[in-house]
């Protein structure tokens, strides 16, 4: 047996309403980190195939308004690496058309998929999800300028189970969400 269906009230006796605050959304340096964490229980993973062409992923990427997108292997859905708008931009392309015979011209830039420049898991620095509910958003920072990275995945390790990517930190988001605290803390 189901669930009874509630009344809902409504109402015709507006006078006055104003629209929603276009204040941005701003986060305190002694916020939790949760709190800038991209969380992938509740927001959708960005998913990307290795077989893509960069250019392919480029635009996804700026359909989707983002600059992340995980590389997952279609056939076992298993996590094989990131790669960021920048990775496409930048040199990667390059050092890989070099490192394949770019030379001979046998390949061209139309040809790198996102398998050859992405960033493999190996190589991420990540954060634990139990250490990241300990921690504010100024551990965050400091720990993605530590590490060089604009990029920390968050993990979450379930005991006797395979590790899974819960959420991501982003250092532009976290410049974003706490511009008016840095400002604040600049003028003391």
């Amino acid at each position: 047996m189901g669930h009874p269906v509630l009344e809902l009230k409504t109402s015709t006796h507006l006078h006055n309403l104003l629209g929603p605050s276009n204040e941005p959304w701003q986060v305190a340096l002694t916020d939790p980190a949760t709190s800038v964490m991209t969380d992938f229980r509740v927001r959708a993973l960005f998913k990307l195939d290795p077989e893509d062409t960069i250019d392919a992923a480029l635009q996804k990427m700026k359909v989707a308004g983002l600059r992340i997108g995980f590389v997952i292997e279609p056939a076992t859905e298993k996590m094989i690496g990131m790669i960021t708008s920048y990775d496409i931009m930048g040199e990667k392309p390059m050092r890989y058309l070099q490192s394949v015979g770019f030379a001979d011209r046998t390949v061209t830039h139309k040809d790198v998929k996102v398998k050859d420049v992405l960033e493999p898991v190996d190589d991420w620095v990540v954060v634990e999800m139990h250490d990241v509910e300990t921690v504010n958003v100024k551990s965050i920072m400091a720990a993605l300028q530590k590490c060089g990275r604009t990029h920390i995945p968050v993990i979450e390790n379930v005991p006797g189970a395979t590790p899974r990517l819960r959420g991501l930190f982003s250092s532009a988001k976290i410049l974003r969400l706490t511009e008016f605290a840095r400002l604040q803390a600049a003028k003391k």
